[in-house]
């Protein structure tokens, strides 16, 4: 039963990188990330290098595969083994820039992911200024998703000082950040 899972698996990855076609290359991301909401899926979706294929897809034009793969990514990251990959791998800074996507789903989970992947030693990049500055301007959102992540981020991974320097900045690096679309 298990080896049917790898296999399948398999297949997806297979497919997505032999076909030519857009739309079934976003069904199949799709269904790789959806796969990695399942704990039991971890080891084989690491054997399959399916980490690097969402970190390779995060500087894609198409904003669909780039959704996926950062919602791919966001199920991923809570495993210990997979956030040491990710924080290993330089997956943080494509992960900030998904920041500044239009597509609100993609800045929602790149939003979660970066909460995920902050530890003691990662938070320095995690909550780099123009992480925090970005925090601050999606805190005023009229989007409701967005300004309440944005705020947990502010009040729960980032330090009083590091909140105060941001909004007294004069130099503001996110600014040219647009917020997403409703």
């Amino acid at each position: 039963m298990e080896l049917g899972r790898l296999e399948y698996l398999q297949a997806l990855v297979t497919e997505f990188q032999v076909t030519e076609s857009t739309e079934a290359k976003e069904q199949v991301l799709a269904n790789l990330a959806n796969f990695a909401y399942d704990p039991s899926n971890y080891e084989y979706l690491r054997q399959l290098q399916v980490l690097d294929l969402f970190l390779d897809m995060l500087t894609e034009d198409n904003e669909t595969l780039v959704e996926f793969a950062m919602g791919g990514l966001c199920n991923l990251c809570l495993d210990k083994t997979n956030k040491e990959y990710i924080l290993e791998a330089n997956g943080v800074e494509p992960i900030i820039n998904c920041l500044s996507s239009s597509n609100e789903e993609t800045v929602v989970s790149a939003v979660t992911t970066l909460m995920f992947l902050t530890t003691p030693r990662s938070r320095a990049q995690t909550t780099g200024l123009p992480v925090v500055e970005c925090m601050l301007r999606f805190s005023l959102s009229a989007n409701t998703r967005l300004s309440n992540l944005a705020s947990i981020f502010l009040q729960d991974y980032c330090s009083p000082p590091q909140v105060e320097e941001a909004r007294n900045l004069r130099r503001h690096t996110a600014v040219g950040i647009p917020l997403p679309k409703d």
